[in-house]
């Protein structure tokens, strides 16, 4: 059976899989609602998240990824019955009044250590969150408008991606070779954004863009919904309801570190659009007025005319056998751990190519395991992204349930007998995963509610984006990067010409971010909305990002991030600030130091979700960072390094 669940062997599995978890779980709010208040209770609250996860997680992985269609429709359908579930118990007054009884028991409250208290208080803030404290009436329609923010969110996200098409005859005929012919129509599925035509950009622009009044009405009542259901179950406005339990608490001190980062951003943000400009002049002297479809690509063009950094002259040193080992090598010296190859068992795996890796610790064992999707195939989705597929949690009888997670990366496949290469920028992403990987293996918590990387949404990437510091770092690559054909090590400096590369119109780069998370937060922020979501944008854009609003485009409506991360847009930057911070006071010196490494993993990997984000950071860096601290830590990265430029002068 799929990752070695019995019942999985087939499509049909899933629902006796489901029925199991449904059956498991009503016994356990019996038991719920008749157990007296203390950590028992905690324990069984858990256990019923931990047996509705179990399926709900491995489903929302098969969902997506599973080559057989059969397979991924039961899935589907079981993410679906389990949601319902899920609602159904987040608005069960008994069971809500079980856990009530223990949070408002002060003298059990004070005996349980604080692990325990914590995930009381977040399995409380599920039922409050979905109305449980509100009248019967209030609760029912806070349970319809959950029920409706889910379809307007999956039909939204459908129409994020859905092409647009127009007449043939519009677009100059030069330049109609660059999309999809279907009849009289041409097909624009997207922005084109390397195209070196001007022309071509811009059209695809212009298009694909274009405004649409089914996906306007969609997104206009998801936001409306979202606040609606914020008001009704006590907060000001979605944003404050979502920045619950976050690092940055609330939409105040968000709104501060966008304005504040916008702020040091401006000049150097200004200097890059000059250079974009003249470079624009330059290839195309009738039209240099720079445009929001010009950013992306000129930016482009500038990296590759100041530094050659072909991937192709790169690919050759970046074989995957050889950045797993370089893994591998890292993994042992910062946390003494390693990663060995299994054996899968019939029908544990969805492909032939997905290997999997058992992660073991020198002295405590084996840690769990993690399953590489590594190959592009058919139906496979074009992200890279971690699931997770059961959560750590310590049992009943004592033993550890060992976590299990999913990379999905969408490496090309390799010709016969040749390795597959990696570009730099897949290498980096092969890092940047195996650093979700870790936190999930490492989050080895009490409570499966909590474990890895089921922590607050601007915590999360920190592990991740640190993984990008090392992958940057010449001491580290040196360890691994070897020509696959000569055996040849990486020169230095064409890792420091890669890295300082990233720097040019990198400002640029992360105002355009700065101006999708101040959206995000105004969406979000007090309704109803002074203006139409499109006049904002136009306003947002021409006021934070500084390229012109064009005329009859709505970019809000492929604005797919409203669904998943919905007022938390800014969060990456925020786990980019302390990933920079962390890296510069305690690895920048000496990118192996054990000590460091262990301090890393008990300050931040070891809590899961089971701690307050801020207090993991501050445990790691000695200090509480404030706002100006994360800002500073976001523009010291864009500043080039002097020895570099020495160098290559």
């Amino acid at each position: 059976g799929l990752f070695g669940v019995p019942e999985l062997s087939c499509p049909e599995g899933f629902q006796e899989a489901q029925d199991k978890a449904l059956q498991e779980s009503e016994q356990l709010v019996q038991k719920a609602c008749s157990t007296p208040p203390g950590p028992e209770t905690v324990m069984i609250f858990d256990q019923l998240s931990d047996s509705l996860c179990r399926v709900a997680d491995l489903a929302d992985f098969v969902k997506v990824a599973h080559p057989d269609f059969a397979f991924r429709e039961a899935a589907e359908e079981a993410c679906r019955n389990i949601g319902t579930m899920v609602e159904k118990l987040n608005t069960d007054v008994e069971l809500c009044q079980s856990l009530r009884r223990l949070l408002a028991d002060e003298t059990v409250m004070s005996s349980l250590d604080p692990e325990t208290r914590r995930v009381a208080e977040l399995f409380m803030f599920d039922f409050e969150i979905s109305g449980i404290h509100l009248d019967e009436e209030k609760r029912k329609k806070a349970v319809d408008l959950n029920v409706r923010i889910l379809d307007l969110c999956n039909e939204f996200l459908i129409g994020t991606h859905i092409p647009n098409k127009i007449d043939k005859h519009v677009l100059p005929e030069h330049i109609r070779y660059n999309f999809t012919a279907e009849g009289n129509y041409l097909r624009i599925a997207g922005l084109h954004a390397d195209c070196p035509d001007d022309l071509v950009r811009e059209a695809a622009y212009k298009i694909f863009l274009h405004s649409n009044s089914q996906q306007l009405a969609r997104l206009e009542e998801l936001l409306a919904s979202r606040n609606s259901l914020a008001q009704l179950v006590g907060y000001d406005t979605f944003a404050h309801r979502a920045l619950q339990g976050t690092m940055a608490k609330s939409p105040e001190t968000v709104r501060q570190f966008l304005e504040k980062l916008s702020e040091q951003l401006s000049k150097r943000t200004q200097k890059d659009f000059e250079m974009m400009t003249k470079m624009k002049m330059k290839l195309n002297p009738h039209n240099s007025m720079l445009m929001p479809w010009d950013h992306p690509y000129y930016s482009g063009v500038l990296r590759a005319e100041r530094y050659n950094i072909d991937p192709g002259l790169y690919c050759p040193f970046f074989s995957l056998g050889a950045c797993m080992e370089g893994l591998n090598s890292l993994f042992s010296q910062l946390l003494g751990i390693s990663l060995y190859a299994e054996q899968t068992k019939r029908g544990e795996i969805w492909s032939e190519d997905v290997r999997k890796l058992a992660v073991v610790h020198e002295t405590e064992g084996l840690l769990g395991y993690i399953y590489c999707d590594f190959f592009q195939r058919p139906d496979k989705p074009h992200q890279d992204c971690h699931f997770t597929v059961r959560g750590g949690r310590l049992k009943e009888n004592g033993e550890y349930q060992l976590p299990v997670v999913v990379l999905m990366l969408s490496l090309p496949n390799s010709a016969r007998g040749a390795p597959t290469l990696l570009s730099p920028g897949m290498m980096e992403n092969l890092f940047h995963e195996m650093g979700h990987a870790m936190h999930s293996m490492l989050g080895r918590t009490r409570y499966q509610h909590v474990t890895g990387t089921r922590c607050a949404t601007d915590f999360a990437e920190v592990p991740s984006i640190l993984m990008e510091y090392f992958a940057n770092d010449y001491r580290v690559v040196n360890q691994f990067a070897r020509h696959y054909k000569t055996g040849q090590p990486l020169p230095k400096n064409m890792v420091s010409r890669l890295c300082e590369s990233k720097k040019v119109c990198a400002a640029a780069d992360m105002q355009l971010q700065v101006f999708y998370a101040v959206l995000d937060q105004i969406y979000h922020g007090k309704h109803p909305l002074k203006k139409s979501t499109t006049e904002i944008l136009k306003e947002t854009q021409e006021k934070v990002y500084g390229l012109p609003y064009v005329h009859n485009t709505a970019w809000q409506l492929r604005f797919s991030h409203l669904v998943g991360y919905g007022a938390k847009y800014y969060s990456y930057l925020m786990s980019r600030a302390v990933a920079s911070m962390v890296w510069k006071q305690c690895f920048a010196q000496n990118p192996f130091d054990r000590a460091m490494g262990e301090r890393y993993r008990r300050e931040m990997l070891a809590h899961g979700g089971a701690k307050e984000p801020m207090l993991m950071v501050q445990g790691m860096l000695q200090k509480s960072p404030s706002v100006e601290d994360f800002v500073d830590a976001l523009v010291s990265d864009l500043d080039y390094d002097f020895e570099t430029f020495i160098m290559d002068s």
